[in-house]
């Protein structure tokens, strides 16, 4: 692997042409199946066809539960003996699986006998890619098909995903993708209690493990008959976002209660527990903010906080055991005994001195700003210190996923892949703890509205004195107006208003 892609423009990588190359990769194909013999035997008779060799892949058939059990020529069965539905069987099939590569397929699927070609030529590039074929969908076989709208929709608006920045994962279909087996099992595997939406929930975790998302026209294939989605897509929508919004915090308008807790933090906060003080104004500004699915982690020696007799007030591990007290209980505070080196599933994670406290606004304002050109690093410099400069960090926990599959120094290889930039902590609202305001009540909420209403005020005043100067200028050029017109004419009135406006 020697080609870095930014974001996720895969432009720059120039795969071969479909039979003018030599592979060398394995490739584990991983079907999920149920009471599916018909259609399922059809797909592995188009598998013996392909043109990749023969010797390199592998058909491993995930039952998911069928009776009489599948037997099916030309691929191995593995039987789900965990859960049931397609998460567990897809999980089942890839540890089943010896490949270099897993590619997934649906069970009821036509291929075009180069289909498994075009897909592993990427994978002879570069090791993080997801690779997605050309899915259409016919009522009978030999016939061309139809993409689905959505995918039609994002690939046309996104130059087919080089556009298509951090959400380029909503297009990772179980039908047709293929990964390499390693990242996969980076990014976690299946998530065996997922039934519906399985391949879009892998799809956001292997887009925070550095993936890039390349769909290929030259991957064809074929489903017989229409998907789910086509079929009934309110009421897919309806049962998979009653979880989806736990699980992938990218999906902001699922998250749009103000005060729920949500399995997978939006933003994780990483505070080194130092004096008890300190160390408590920085968490709980990180816990009061307007961004509210933010969580912290506190790191500090936890272990040595034992149960053996000691003087309460004297204990030279006070500090520690009175943090380890104030938030044993909240559900937003995780202890670690370091630094953790990714915020994995969490799509941001930042390391806060400790002492220095987040304004109401911080948060959501720095991932604006990293949103606004997909930056994977913002440092915030706060002030100068004995050793240099103290500053923030926000990461972005796919490019430095990304980042980690290269030899380098991460922060430079992050801002070629992604970008990076400087800012200054007070444009940002940092504050030492010194200076910082009480939190009571709904600090966060009424700060942040006068904070913003300021910087409204201020933008209304220079339009104001804008169109003053204009007015004047105006006012120079023009003819006077005739006595009886009383001064009364647009242009004065104007005036009047402007004057009354300073």
């Amino acid at each position: 692997m020697t080609s870095r892609v930014r974001h996720n423009d895969y432009g720059v990588l120039r795969p071969p042409a479909i039979g003018a190359w030599q592979p060398s990769l394995t490739v584990s194909v991983v079907i999920p199946a149920y009471n599916c013999a018909e259609p399922l035997s059809r797909t592995v008779e188009a598998l013996a066809r392909q043109t990749y060799p023969a010797e390199l892949v592998e058909v491993v058939v995930a039952d998911d539960g069928s009776e009489p059990p599948l037997d099916v020529p030309g691929a191995r069965v593995v039987r789900v003996a965990e859960g049931w539905g397609r998460g567990a069987a897809r999980q089942t099939g890839q540890l089943a699986a010896s490949g270099a590569v897993i590619h997934w397929l649906d069970s009821d699927m036509l291929l075009a006998e180069d289909h498994l070609e075009a897909h592993m030529r990427w994978h002879h590039l570069i090791d993080y890619a997801v690779v997605i074929g050309d899915t259409r969908f016919v009522e009978t076989p030999g016939e061309e098909g139809v993409q689905s709208a959505y995918t039609r929709k994002t690939l046309e608006s996104t130059r087919r995903l080089k556009d298509a920045g951090s959400s380029a994962y909503l297009q990772h279909t179980g039908a047709s993708s293929s990964v390499r087996a390693d990242l996969l099992r980076a990014a976690g595997g299946v998530d065996t209690g997922l039934n519906m939406a399985e391949d879009t929930e892998l799809g956001y975790r292997l887009a925070q493990a550095g993936a890039v998302f390349i769909p290929d026209a030259e991957a064809r294939a074929w489903h017989v008959g229409p998907s789910t989605v086509m079929l009934r897509e309110k009421e897919v929508h309806r049962h998979n976002w009653s979880y989806l919004g736990d699980l992938i915090p990218d999906l902001r308008w699922l998250r749009n209660h103000p005060r729920r807790h949500w399995l997978v933090p939006y933003l994780r906060v990483v505070v080194t527990a130092t004096t008890y003080e300190q160390t408590r104004a920085s968490v709980d500004s990180a816990l009061a903010g307007t961004l509210t699915d933010a969580a912290v982690t506190l790191v500090g020696p936890w272990g040595k906080l034992t149960g053996e007799r000691r003087a309460n007030l004297d204990d030279p591990l006070l500090d520690l055991r009175l943090l380890h007290n104030l938030y044993a209980h909240e559900p937003r505070v995780v202890f670690a005994e370091s630094v953790p080196s990714s915020a994995a599933p969490s799509p941001f994670l930042l390391h806060l001195p400790t002492g220095w406290v987040l304004g109401a606004d911080t948060l959501a304002k720095l991932v604006r700003h990293a949103d606004k050109d997909l930056l994977g690093l913002v440092s915030v410099a706060l002030t100068e210190g004995q050793h240099g400069v103290v500053a923030a960090r926000l990461e972005r926990t796919a490019a430095f996923s990304r980042a980690a599959l290269f030899d380098g120094r991460p922060d430079d290889l992050v801002d070629e892949m992604y970008g990076s930039e400087w800012v200054s902590g007070s444009e940002y609202d940092f504050v030492t703890a010194e200076d910082a305001e009480p939190l009571t009540g709904d600090a966060a909420k009424w700060r942040t509205l006068a904070s913003r209403r300021q910087g409204e005020i201020k933008a209304l005043q220079g339009e104001v004195a804008r169109l003053k100067a204009e007015v004047e200028r105006l006012s120079a050029a023009a003819t006077p107006q005739p006595a009886e017109s009383g001064g009364r004419g647009p242009l004065s009135s104007l005036i009047r208003h402007l004057r009354s406006a300073g």
